[in-house]
């Protein structure tokens, strides 16, 4: 887990100073604070040099291109590691932000075919399958979460790819003098010539979503898809190609039963989860409560010698908030140690202005927060935490699922009524469209609400991209809507879980993104996983995760109500701090910025203890957009924010 950031010149300018990429790895330091590199590359020449992270120098203008790098020791803890990484023959530069968990099966085959190593990571060894395979080939064979850069000298070629499923973040900025790139955005800002700018265009989705597809609110700075690659070739255009998509994925036809089925499933996720745990550092367990972490935590302890294994989790003082009676029900059940850190009003109000630096775009989750004090508190005692994340998204995890598929029942109309009473025919736009209503399934916001607090909001524009991508999308409406969550909702919150951990210097692993497990869930049958009346006498979503934990944790446990990961927004912002903050600060930005509706919004605040639960999220998206604004677009953060 470490930070990238570099860039050339595709007009061939030279690099003249290494004071500009010192100052984007810096600002990125959290990232990597064990070690940093930064090395000169030209394409033409071809040649490379590696020089000094520490002090600017002039640089003797023979290199149009640099990559820089921070590094967070978890594999090799030695300088053997380090990054930018080259080939025997200094023709082949890799940086790797991740980790690659079957990375040490390909060894003995790379040794007997000669490659002789020079270290104990997973970084060498990718480098290794680049050289003897190529590099489409190299990420087939990888299974891992990874941002990676590689600069092959020979063939004058810079290649930028992110992992299949969008764990680790990677972004770009091209135009007709350069290709940047940066495992952090906030690194841009130290480009020659180049502010941050919003993307005006982008706005109606935000409203309606909390985030874009793949992309940011930010113009000319890009969000490379999950699944593909840039290449670049000296004297050529950037090419953007995917290398995978899940889309290819068809639900198998498989027979086998429910018992069947849930075992192979078990091992699926046991060997994902023995994978995981390879460090060379202290590991745990992102404990939450809920079912997907609550599986992870338990086969973590099963593949642990006993009492190493250590959980992290966040509880509340608001009781429906807090789900710390399960959290103790699974540490009590495997009998081991917990850290339980409280998040409390103080806190939570005190540090929305350093995780939305840390983020780099509005707090979309109101949790992020937690995220973040989660990852704080957990380093005193761990630095690779694995968590549940992709569960809901990769297995039909959430309500929405069964509300897509059977969306006439009376509770669903009237729920659904109740959001749009001011608009009822909004309902009736998108209730009997299958496309729609599984786009409309995963929103924040009505489109009445974004047009009480934006004017020129179009609900065309907002779906536009959305309605792009569902419509590439084959299967069942089952398939379909995974496919759409894994590449609409999911990316985001693995962005969210990235920033938070990384903000702190915690890796973050999600087993149940491992290659093999999603490939295995698409070859169970639906009706395993989305059982109508179970043999618990009711819907499931998940079932046979529910199933499996239930083993070992109760059904009581397994099969209750999915509550999520709340927060008590209502009672932090009736806070007198966050009053003060909110009038002196939040609302004077809002009405200067001119693009949502003051009016409207402060009303709400005012009486924001009759607010109606749409109207409290329309609320914090706006909020938390307008904290982003003033950390972002104001240029303030620079000198303000780069201490954290």
């Amino acid at each position: 887990m470490c930070g990238i950031a570099g860039y050339i010149n595709i007009d061939n300018r030279p690099v003249m100073s290494t004071d500009q990429i010192i100052r984007m790895l810096n600002v990125q330091k959290h990232r990597g604070p064990d070690d940093s590199g930064v090395r000169l590359f030209s394409l033409l020449s071809p040649s490379s040099a590696e020089v000094s992270c520490l002090t600017p120098e002039s640089v003797d203008g023979n290199f149009e291109g640099v990559l820089g790098f921070n590094r967070l020791s978890i594999l090799d803890l030695s300088m053997n590691g380090h990054q930018p990484m080259v080939s025997p023959d200094n023709n082949v530069i890799i940086a790797l932000n991740g980790e690659i968990y079957n990375a040490f099966d390909f060894r003995n085959e790379l040794q007997n075919w000669g490659y002789k190593f020079r270290s104990a990571t997973d970084t060498e060894i990718v480098l290794a399958l680049y050289l003897k395979h190529g590099f489409e080939r190299m990420l087939e064979l990888v299974n891992g979460m990874f941002a990676l850069i590689v600069i092959d000298l020979r063939s004058r070629e810079l290649y930028i790819a992110r992992d299949r499923f969008g764990i680790k973040p990677l972004y770009y900025v091209l135009n007709d003098r350069l290709l940047a790139f940066s495992s952090e955005l906030k690194s841009f800002a130290f480009l020659e010539d180049f502010s941050f700018v919003l993307n005006s265009e982008k706005l109606d989705e935000f409203l309606l979503f909390r985030s874009n597809i793949n992309g940011t609110l930010l113009f000319g700075v890009e969000s490379l898809e999950p699944g593909h690659y840039l290449v670049y070739k000296a004297g050529h255009k950037v090419v953007k190609r995917r290398y995978f998509d899940v889309n290819d994925y068809c639900r198998s036809k498989r027979l086998g039963s429910l018992d069947s089925f849930s075992n192979e499933l078990r091992e699926w996720l046991d060997r994902s989860v023995r994978s995981q745990l390879v460090s060379d550092v202290k590991l745990g367990c992102q404990l939450s409560g809920g079912i997907d972490s609550s599986l992870v935590t338990w086969l973590a302890n099963s593949n642990t010698e006993k009492g190493r294994l250590e959980s992290v989790s966040i509880v509340f003082k608001n009781k429906l908030f807090s789900e710390e009676s399960y959290i103790d029900r699974v540490t009590e059940t495997l009998g081991i140690k917990t850290h339980k850190f409280l998040l409390d009003n103080e806190y939570y109000l005190s540090n929305l202005e350093k995780s939305t630096w840390h983020l780099e775009s509005p707090l979309n989750h109101p949790n992020t927060v937690a995220i973040y004090k989660l990852s704080q508190s957990a380093k005193d005692y761990v630095t690779v935490l694995l968590s549940g994340e992709g569960a809901d998204e990769v297995f039909g995890g959430y309500k929405r699922f069964y509300d897509i598929q059977y969306p006439f029942s009376v509770n669903k109309l009237l729920t659904e009524l109740n959001k749009n009473l001011n608009s009822p025919s909004e309902l009736f736009r998108y209730c009997f469209d299958n496309t729609q209503r599984a786009i409309m399934s995963n929103s924040y916001m009505t489109p009445y609400l974004a047009g009480m607090l934006k004017r020129d909001f179009s609900r065309e524009r907002a779906l536009s991209d959305r309605l792009a991508l569902y419509d590439t999308l084959s299967g069942s409406e089952f398939d379909k809507q995974v496919k759409y969550e894994m590449r609409s909702f999911l990316p985001d919150l693995l962005i969210r879980q990235d920033k938070m951990s990384m903000a702190h210097s915690i890796e973050n692993r999600v087993p149940f993104l491992d290659n093999e497990v999603v490939k295995g869930a698409f070859s169970i049958p639906e009706e395993f996983l989305m059982m109508r009346k179970s043999p618990h006498g009711r819907n499931s979503e998940k079932y046979l995760l529910k199933k499996i934990a239930a083993a070992t944790f109760g059904d009581d446990f397994a099969f209750r109500d999915k509550m999520g990961f709340g927060i008590p927004v209502k009672e932090f912002f009736s806070d007198e701090k966050f009053r003060e903050y909110m009038n002196n600060q939040v609302l004077p930005g809002i009405r200067h910025r001119g693009l949502f509706s003051y009016k409207v919004v402060s009303g709400w605040f005012e009486n924001i203890k009759t607010l109606k639960y749409t109207e409290m999220e329309a609320l914090w998206i706006v909020i938390s957009f307008e904290i982003w604004a003033a950390i972002y677009l104001d240029k303030c953060y620079v000198n303000s924010y780069t201490s954290i």
